[in-house]
């Protein structure tokens, strides 16, 4: 009788670990066995794969329209092309986070963590083909985690990379995205176009769904390194050169006084612009091209890369990384 018991103990055992191998094996639909993050560091965020929607056939109107809901003090990621730009206003993006586009006839992806305050933009063209983007509704480090609907590879916005899937290990190519108010992205670009609310989603555009979260000091989500160094919203300008990061947290920009520093990273030479009236940052080569950088909250930036380098106003705008 005792080996019975012991017998239908063992085998209920193993049915309980084969059934959480298998949920921990696949979340939201998606296949984690060649994952390169531990199963355990993926979160489930709430909304089901495509629980927040794409918007894959966008539409656009004169910044001159888009400014009349909007307004000049709006938030927007502006992104120009071959002569062409483009303005994505967070309040559509905070709705829909991925926005699937061509400018220049290039193939691209727009996207947006409410989360982590992340705006990048990656050139679609992987692999031999054009990657089309959705949000898996899984998270890592708090940080969104596209899906490609071709492979159906994950991808972790902030490190840029394919975390699991046919794709795994594939990075993808940062743009120069630039996080500012419309009045400034018009002033640079006047003949720019701004995503229409025409969508084909029905939200509510005018309200915050997130309200609040960027001045508080809570989180949603656990993330594998904090610091109290900063607020955990404190924006900060994050750059990646030559494998090395470094931060610009916008009260050090601000505290400095300067409205360009000069800095070398990775064995680069790098300008960063602060604007202190509209608390923007951008960052651009030593011919004045943008480089790929991104506007992010500082306890995002620290939970991808804690080792990086931190830029502080008291130190020599030349300074080496």
């Amino acid at each position: 009788m005792l080996s019975r018991l012991l017998l239908f103990i063992t085998l209920a055992l193993l049915l309980l670990s084969h059934s959480l191998f298998l949920s921990a094996a696949s979340l939201n639909g998606f296949n984690l066995d060649n994952s390169r993050i531990a199963h355990t560091e993926i979160y489930q965020g709430g909304p089901p794969r495509d629980g927040i929607p794409s918007i894959d056939q966008p539409r656009f109107e004169a910044a001159a329209i888009a400014v009349r809901w909007l307004g000049d003090d709006a938030l927007v990621l502006g992104l120009e092309i071959g002569g062409e730009a483009r303005a994505y206003p967070l309040a559509i993006m905070n709705w829909h986070e991925v926005v699937n586009d061509r400018i220049a006839d290039r193939a691209v992806a727009i996207t947006y963590c409410p989360l982590c305050g992340s705006g990048m933009a990656f050139d679609a063209a992987v692999a031999e083909d054009n990657l089309q983007f959705g949000v898996s509704g899984l998270l890592y480090n708090s940080d969104v985690l596209l899906y490609d609907r071709q492979s159906e590879s994950l991808w972790s916005q902030l490190r840029s990379e394919a975390i699991s899937g046919p794709l795994a290990g594939t990075r993808l190519t940062s743009l120069p995205l630039q996080q500012m108010t419309l009045g400034e992205w018009r002033r640079l670009h006047p003949d720019s176009q701004v995503l229409s609310r025409q969508t084909g989603h029905q939200r509510n555009y005018s309200r915050n769904p997130y309200a609040g979260y960027d001045s508080s000091e809570g989180l949603y989500f656990p993330v594998a390194f904090s610091s109290q160094k900063y607020h955990p919203k404190e924006r900060v300008l994050g750059i990646s050169l030559g494998g090395k990061h470094k931060a610009y947290p916008y009260s050090e920009l601000s505290r400095s006084g300067l409205t360009e520093i000069r800095d070398q990273l990775g064995g680069q030479q790098l300008l960063v612009r602060y604007n202190p009236v509209t608390a923007s940052a951008t960052a651009f080569d030593p011919a004045g091209q943008p480089l790929p950088a991104v506007t992010v909250f500082w306890f995002a930036w620290y939970a991808f890369y804690p080792d990086a380098a931190l830029y502080k106003a008291d130190e020599s705008p030349a300074r080496q990384d």
